[in-house]
């Protein structure tokens, strides 16, 4: 914003990208498009302040170009046009115009998502960009302009034709415009050296997605394969392109989507009304597929991440139907078939049963990823490395998550599935067990741990003698025989570590076995190396010094008191004299005594 306000000195530092020797014009479009994009808002995604950025840089060019729209009063319109190219920002002034209705397409594309309405303005918006960019390229047919403008300008043109016919759903004439855009900036890429060449590449791989939407809508069915690697190569990063990517894919599936009815689990056929529901259900294999493939931990917690927030948003969806069909079914007469579970409620069941598997999955990459490290040596010590209490929490969550497996509804009389959790319940506690005892090692508590290290040998005996039965599903569980020769050497190790720790203890000198906080007073006769004497605090004297017994001065009480009998003094005491009704009648009228 500093930059901004500095006025009119700026577009001839900043603005000014190329001029040649001979005098002729040129513009870096591309680069400068990336730089401000970058800059001032897109690399968030927020169209809005990069459009407000267009709107200042349009007003800041016309100031500095004296290039007025007319008067405080009055507007009136101007073109740029072919002899007025002296300077190359009357080119820079069409792009910010192209760039700032480009911008505002964008931002109304994000709100239609909730307002539909705003699409006829998008539309609108689109085409004035298309315009605009129309009319840099008909300025840059000027023999003024260097070839290197010319083809960027092509390009540009191109790419923002593409956008609309896109937004049309015009697949043929937008797959051209984007394959034109497309061979120019390759073109422009080999003509260059590597570090030029790589601002091209880039936009390249920006526009190859929308190639390949193109194509599948055209009658392509392999582009949504292509669609899928684009989003592996792309990473585990987000941004817009794996933004872009995500749209797109989820749009593919959509029209896929159409011909899906009907799911089959464990024996079970499910209709599938809901279209939320047949877009992630046909997304599923190649979204697992795509997380085999992943080839950095990374990419894959990413897509992990994906997966997971895309199965709640179906589980939702699915939720808001099953309470209508809950009052539905409440309305039944028939109780048998009221208590039966529902093809709705089935579909919940499986849902639930993707998201809560998903989550076993990406807690046991993780815990893999952890165990690797954990077996790593430790270069930095100064680092935080992980540690086994790490792992205990993964195998919390797994556990937590086969748990509630085992209580979903419509599956409680399923003896198969029920036994299947069982067992991969035992591989997880087994697993869990060790990983306490190796938090036990840590803190040389070698009885608990061995006692650990006996209970998941037990786990590893109960997994061994139910798997016979169900061999098929060890498949996707962690390697037990892998478990238990670890267990096994982990339980000679920690004998021989108690052992040695047991005579390194035996081996201390009696003085440092014992420490004695006998003060230097009363252990004068026994001679004995102290470092603590020269100290800052040495030991000297007993301070405070202990209490001694010392005769008290004597207290008297006075117990007699209590019984001696005192003689009575009735005939010392006065007593008065009784003188009848005479004597009242005197007292009365004051007169006797």
């Amino acid at each position: 914003m500093a930059a901004e306000q500095n006025g009119v000195k700026m577009p001839s530092t900043e603005e000014n990208k190329e001029n040649s020797i001979d005098q002729s014009i040129g513009l870096e479009i591309l680069q400068i498009i990336k730089d401000s994009q970058q800059q001032h808002g897109l690399r968030h995604g927020d169209y809005q302040r990069y459009r407000g950025y267009c709107s200042r840089r349009l007003r800041r060019l016309r100031k500095a170009l004296g290039f007025k729209m007319g008067n405080r009063h009055k507007f009136t319109g101007k073109k740029v046009t072919v002899e007025m190219l002296s300077d190359n920002r009357y080119l820079l002034l069409v792009l910010m115009e192209a760039e700032r209705a480009w911008s505002y397409a964008m931002q109304l594309k994000q709100e239609a998502n909730t307002e539909p309405r705003k699409r006829f303005h998008l539309l609108g918006r689109l085409r004035k960009a298309a315009k605009h960019g129309d009319q840099l390229e008909k300025l840059c047919e000027s023999p003024n302009v260097d070839a290197k403008t010319k083809l960027e300008a092509q390009a540009y043109t191109a790419y923002l034709t593409g956008m609309v016919q896109f937004e049309l759903q015009e697949w043929k004439s937008a797959m051209e415009a984007f394959n034109n855009c497309k061979t120019i900036y390759e073109k422009l890429a080999s003509a260059f050296t590597e570090e030029q060449a790589v601002l091209y590449h880039q936009r390249v791989e920006e526009i190859s997605p929308n190639i390949r939407y193109c194509a599948y809508n055209i009658g392509d069915q392999n582009a949504i394969n292509d669609l899928m690697q684009m989003r592996l190569s792309a990473g585990g990063g987000g941004g817009m392109m794996a933004e872009k990517l995500e749209s797109l894919i989820t749009q593919t599936r959509a029209k896929q989507a159409a011909v899906m009815s009907e799911v089959e689990w464990r024996g079970r056929t499910v209709p599938i009304k809901i279209d939320k529901a047949r877009i992630f259900l046909l997304g599923l294999a190649d979204n697992e597929a795509a997380i085999t493939q992943a080839d950095n931990e990374e990419t894959k917690e990413h897509l992990y991440e994906s997966l997971l927030a895309e199965c709640r948003d179906t589980i939702q969806a699915v939720r808001e139907e099953l309470r209508t069909d809950v009052k539905q079914r409440e309305r039944a007469t028939d109780v048998a078939e009221s208590s039966k579970v529902s093809n709705l409620q089935y579909l919940h069941s499986y849902l639930t049963y993707i998201k809560l598997w998903t989550v076993v999955k990406r807690n046991e990459s993780m815990a893999h990823s952890l165990q690797t490290k954990l077996k790593e040596p430790q270069t930095d010590e100064n680092k935080r490395g992980p540690r086994p209490q790490d792992l205990i929490r993964l195998y919390d969550i797994i556990l937590q998550s086969l748990a509630e497996l085992s209580s979903l509804q419509g599956l409680e009389e399923d003896h198969t599935f029920q036994k299947e959790l069982s067992l991969k319940t035992l591989v997880y506690k087994a697993y869990r067990c060790f990983y306490i005892a190796q938090s036990y090692v840590l803190v040389k508590k070698w009885s608990e741990a061995l006692v650990l290290y006996e209970r998941v040998l037990k786990y590893t005996k109960e997994v061994q003698s139910k798997a016979k039965s169900l061999s098929n599903n060890l498949k996707d569980l962690p390697d037990v025989q892998e478990l238990i020769a670890e267990v096994n050497a982990e339980k000679y190790s920690l004998q021989a570590a108690a052992i040695l720790d047991t005579e390194d203890i035996a081996e201390l000198p009696s003085q440092q076995q014992i420490k004695d906080t006998t003060p230097l007073s009363d252990r004068l006769d026994n001679f004995r190396l102290d470092s603590n004497l020269l100290s800052k605090q040495p030991n000297l004297v007993q301070f405070p010094p202990d209490f001694q017994p010392i005769p008290c001065k004597p207290l008297f009480f006075d117990l007699a008191l209590n019984h001696v009998v005192l003689p009575p003094l009735d005939d010392k005491v006065e007593q008065k004299g009784k003188g009848g009704i005479a004597g009242y009648f005197k007292g009365f009228f004051g007169f006797g005594s």
